[in-house]
């Protein structure tokens, strides 16, 4: 599908604000994130694999930012889209690789290879060639006051750090998603790319709510073992990722923020905490 926009409209205003490509954009996390860094002034690249979905969320935030399809597993797909983001706005300052979908929620036993391979494909294959796209434009801008070019923020989870019974794929994708945070950062450094990660808990997402209704997930287990006592909202989970995404985090490279309510922290047994 060719992107429908005139380059022509883009002012000079317009031009002197940096511009943040997010993908799996057309909700969940990833619209709150787009919201939040258009608060911030930044012009947005909404990238989903719904074209209707994602195009009407970039209307929504006004005619500075644009909506595409993109299929973040496939790299001509990756390609096309990065190449008409760059066209339509002319540089990229920031990429929040958001893209992601459940995996199966049963024993190992009776998991198949094509849906495990599935769940790989979209966080960690979707990971690099979105970085990896992303990186050859970056490079070539000019480095700001201290030294940096952009920043890209991943999306991990508490299921990076910790197992949970059942979800393989997804444990091992996320964990994946840190590795390469951390290869990236250490790479793409003295390049004035920082490169680092968020690793959410249970947060009141679309996708969330399907594994409750799955029966994969206990709401009411979940809140009782979060130190704080309840699942995250999307816009907490987005205000860490315009942290990392802007200046203000300027000398951060190569972390994991976990933005979990006190999840990975905790170690005593379930029964410590206080009832709500």
């Amino acid at each position: 599908m060719e992107p429908t926009f005139d380059q022509d409209k883009r002012t000079q205003a317009d031009e002197t604000r940096p511009v943040a490509i997010v993908t799996g954009a057309a909700d969940g996390i990833g619209w709150s994130t787009a919201q939040r860094l258009a608060a911030d002034g930044w012009r947005i690249v909404l990238l989903d694999l719904r074209a209707d979905a994602v195009a009407g969320r970039a209307a929504e935030l006004g005619a500075a930012h644009l909506g595409l399809a993109c299929d973040v597993t496939q790299e001509s797909s990756v390609d096309g889209a990065i190449g008409a983001a760059v066209a339509r706005m002319g540089r990229i300052d920031a990429l929040v690789n958001n893209a992601g979908i459940g995996d199966q929620a049963r024993p190992t036993l009776e998991q198949t290879l094509d849906a495990f391979e599935r769940v790989l494909a979209v966080h960690v294959r979707g990971c690099f060639l979105m970085s990896q796209a992303v990186l050859r434009t970056m490079r070539e801008q000019a480095r700001d006051p201290r030294g940096n070019r952009g920043a890209i923020v991943n999306l991990g989870s508490i299921a990076s750090l910790g197992g949970i019974p059942g979800r393989n794929a997804y444990c091992a994708a996320k964990a994946g998603v840190l590795g390469m945070t951390r290869a990236l950062a250490s790479e793409w450094a003295r390049e004035g790319i920082r490169v680092n990660a968020v690793a959410p808990g249970y947060v009141r997402t679309d996708l969330v709510a399907g594994l409750a209704r799955q029966g994969a997930i206990d709401g009411q287990a979940i809140a009782h073992r979060t130190p704080m006592g309840r699942m995250a909202e999307p816009t907490e989970i987005a205000e860490a990722i315009a942290f990392l995404a802007s200046p203000a985090a300027s000398y951060i490279t190569g972390i994991v923020l976990p933005v979990d309510g006190g999840w990975t922290a905790f170690g005593a047994p379930d029964n410590a905490l206080p009832a709500l």
